[in-house]
């Protein structure tokens, strides 16, 4: 009698822990690409010797942890900042509790997604977007917060650049009409290309609908393209029930966004943009000038 009680006890405790093993997330960190894979083998303690097998292996401990009804995020595992990591703190890099250890950080400061059963070739792209969006507004934010104050004026430079932006996006997206609205900002800065992109839904009765994240990315990658000057661009592509999608273009000049006539914008799109190749045009798509955003043209010192 007392060992069935003892074994009764025993399942009901193993029953406990499963059930609460539920209600701890998991972080599962992720070597992307294969070059960071490479970096890492260099550990006598990371056993994967192939990253088609390794990402296997991932999709495989994914599946498993949903199955068990966890809640898992995956993480970017950056090679380089694994090391720095481990230099700072004085833990052994090769160690699976160091890397256990640094992947545990990895969603505070860098790149996560949360996994909701999406493949692998899915889940990737995913997360290598949110790496460089993140690093785009971590690279814009501090150019931004750089700039400091108009010697002519004192007027915070960044601040401004940032408020003109603002009403430039609303502006787009009040003349966008309704439809579902995409949107791209590009800016030419000095190391990189930044890009910036939202979505927008317009029913007609409210103002169109950003997410919070993608709309201050947007706003602050055209911002910077207004504070240094640049000559960036914004393209809008509308798409609603039963009519062509209709692209629209405009081009930054000393914080404007100038509309591009019909020609430009279909040149833009049907333009190979590494190649200069040209590219035949989408079916069932209208491509039409930029429209005048009603914006001030007086106030074009930042």
């Amino acid at each position: 009698m007392a060992h069935t009680d003892h074994s009764k006890q025993t399942e009901t405790d193993r029953t406990r822990r499963r059930r609460l093993r539920r209600e701890v997330p998991s972080t599962v960190g992720l070597l992307a690409d294969e070059q960071d894979f490479t970096a890492m083998r260099r550990y006598d303690t990371f056993t994967f010797d192939d990253h088609a097998t390794y990402l296997r292996q991932i999709e495989a401990l994914l599946r498993s942890l949903a199955a068990q009804g966890v809640h898992t995020t995956v993480a970017l595992f950056d090679p380089d900042e694994y090391a720095e990591f481990c230099a700072a703190g004085g833990h052994d890099p090769d160690s699976t509790a160091s890397r256990s250890r640094f992947t545990a950080t990895i969603p505070a400061t860098g790149a996560a997604v949360a996994y909701t059963g999406q493949p692998l070739d899915t889940l990737v792209p995913l997360l290598i977007n949110t790496a460089v969006r993140k690093a785009t507004w971590e690279y814009v934010t501090a150019l931004l917060a750089d700039l400091g104050e108009c010697a002519d004026c004192g007027q915070d430079i960044g601040r401004a650049a940032f408020d003109r932006a603002s009403r430039l996006l609303f502006a787009l997206l009040e003349a966008a009409g309704p439809g579902t609205h995409h949107m791209v900002c590009s800016i030419p800065a000095a190391d990189e290309q930044l890009l910036a992109a939202l979505q927008a839904d317009h029913t007609g009765d409210t103002s169109a609908a950003v997410d919070p994240a993608e709309g201050a990315e947007f706003v602050s990658v055209l911002a910077a393209g207004i504070a240094l000057e640049r000559p960036g661009g914004v393209v809008l592509r509308t798409t609603a029930p039963d009519t062509p999608d209709r692209l629209h273009g405009w081009r930054l000049l000393h914080g404007h966004l100038v509309p591009l006539t019909e020609a430009e914008v279909f040149s833009a799109y049907c333009t190979d943009a590494d190649t200069g190749e040209p590219l035949s045009p989408e079916s069932g798509v209208e491509y039409r000038a930029g429209y005048d955003l009603g914006i001030d043209t007086t106030d074009t010192h930042h």
